[in-house]
């Protein structure tokens, strides 16, 4: 439901807000038990059958954006309970990242054909000729499924002339490409957190709002509150998030009422990764592997290395542009914290890999930061223009959608090697990943460079961005066309990247 700003969609930014002005303003942090009846303020439930059960969804979805867990159902306990312990200025995510609000889950069914009320009763009854064991019958001039026969293969609804039998499926459960959710006993939604990669497309895809992810703003405002010197790293997909009146050029003022020390372009470490990911392609394949891919996008890396353990080794071992961009930042200013601000929920999962935590000190999505916005009553139309970093290539902002990485990768291996071919295959959303990497272990792709991206479209289909999908991809297109280099060869950053490694 990208691009809808639907009633889920304002609870969500107002949670956010709120929270974002608690750390703010400090002082007793009990006074969270009266947040729910500010934002589901009266006496009329709005949204659900009851209003005591809309401020509680709420209280849990304040509890995650604070990066604290769910409370348990079966016991008393306060909507503060840990949150001291929690405002502090340092902080990792405690599994699970993706969590489901149990009484906030409609209990939505499991996938099942269903005649709908279309059904003409035709003649042919093209329906029941082609199911493969006999699930459907005719009474009454009308077809009916005998859903403990049916086995979902949707060759009926595929031959019905009107249309009228219909796939009914979980919306969080078709979004997940890795099969993870499933019901409970009580028919609730349940992650198997074993195959999940916290892509957060059943964030987005949940109509109701049960389905959220930890957050850090408390701990990142608590940090600037401290007097840490925070460095915000902001990834390729930012331009446009937030609307027409922030442009590029007033971000970084911005983000320094905020409280931020500056901002830096991920764009920057995106160029790194492809000059580092070209020169590995170039000498692996074919004559180390038969093909590489693309490391930058981790739902798409883990669930490669969940799903096809043997092909781990020909995805990238290149830092992604996130962790490119922290180290460098760090090496120029010790002692400084790194906050990504970016689109997605995976990043989360990835800063909190023990390898990474010294790099990347916070996460936070562009849904995440207009709460800091909000909270802080930043007036775009105020803000002062600032000068344009021009640091990072177009080849590293186009990152940002499907297809960019792939290509930025070939014209630096074009600017190395100009007679070398490089073939191409890229897949976007993790169920098309799938196949990709099946066609690529049948050998289908020998030779070729494999892009993979876990949300349709790129990062800029993310969790937790704010724009709808191809107006968030035309403003990259725009801004990545400004940029003064266009290859990433052209980085002036690529001499340090040994420097990085170390």
């Amino acid at each position: 439901m990208r691009g809808i700003y639907s009633s889920v969609t304002d609870i969500r930014r107002k949670v956010f807000t709120e929270v974002a002005r608690l750390a703010y303003e400090g002082g007793d942090y009990s006074r969270i038990e009266e947040l729910p009846y500010k934002i589901v303020p009266g006496e009329i439930a709005k949204y659900r059958d009851s209003i005591f059960l809309e401020r509680a969804i709420v209280g849990e979805r304040l509890r995650l954006a604070i990066g604290l867990p769910l409370r348990p159902m079966d016991e008393h306990a306060p909507l503060s309970m840990g949150i001291d312990a929690s405002a502090v200025a340092e902080k990792y995510y405690d599994p699970p990242l993706v969590n489901i609000i149990k009484f906030a889950c409609n209990g939505c069914p499991e996938k099942h054909y269903h005649v709908t009320d279309v059904c003409q009763g035709c003649l042919a009854n093209p329906c029941k000729e082609v199911c493969p064991k006999g699930a459907i019958s005719i009474q009454h001039g009308k077809s009916v499924i005998d859903q403990s026969k049916c086995i979902k293969c949707g060759r009926c609804e595929n031959v019905c002339p009107y249309h009228a039998i219909i796939k009914v499926e979980r919306p969080c459960a078709r979004s997940c490409g890795m099969d993870a959710i499933s019901s409970d006993d009580q028919g609730k939604a349940t992650i198997d957190y074993d195959k999940c990669v916290s892509c957060g497309q059943c964030i987005v895809n949940c109509p109701f709002g049960a389905i959220s992810d930890k957050g850090q703003i408390f701990q990142l405002i608590h940090s600037i509150k401290r007097g840490d010197r925070v460095i915000a790293i902001v990834a390729p997909a930012f331009v446009g998030q937030f609307g027409p009146k922030m442009t590029p050029e007033k971000f970084s003022n911005a983000m320094k009422q905020l409280g931020f020390d500056q901002v830096v372009e991920v764009a920057i470490g995106a160029d790194l990764c492809t000059i580092e990911e070209a020169k590995d392609f170039m000498r692996a394949v074919p004559a180390e592997q038969p093909f590489m891919a693309t490391s930058c996008c981790p739902s798409w890396s883990v669930m490669a290395k969940k799903l096809f353990p043997t092909l781990a080794p020909y995805i990238s071992m290149a830092m992604t542009p996130m962790v490119l961009t922290a180290r460098l930042q760090k090496k120029e200013h010790p002692g400084c914290k790194i906050a990504f601000v970016g689109p997605c929920s995976s990043k989360k999962l990835e800063a909190s890999r023990r390898t990474i935590r010294s790099d990347v000190d916070f996460v936070l999505t562009f849904e995440e930061l207009m709460g800091m916005f909000e909270a802080k009553n930043v007036d775009f139309d105020q803000l002062a223009d600032s000068e344009l970093q021009e640091d990072a290539t177009a080849a590293g902002r186009g990152f940002a959608v499907s297809g960019g990485v792939a290509q930025a990768v070939v014209d630096a291996v074009k600017r190395m090697d100009p007679d070398r071919e490089v073939k191409v295959a890229s897949a976007q959303g993790l169920q098309d990943c799938k196949k990709l990497l099946m066609m690529a272990k049948a050998g289908k792709y020998n030779g070729y460079l494999l892009e993979g991206m876990a949300c349709p479209g790129g990062c800029v289909a993310g969790a937790g961005t704010l724009q709808p999908v191809e107006k968030a991809a035309a403003a990259v297109a725009k801004y990545k066309n400004q940029a003064k280099d266009k290859n990433a060869m052209d980085s002036k950053y690529d001499i340090t990247l040994s420097l990085l490694n170390d």
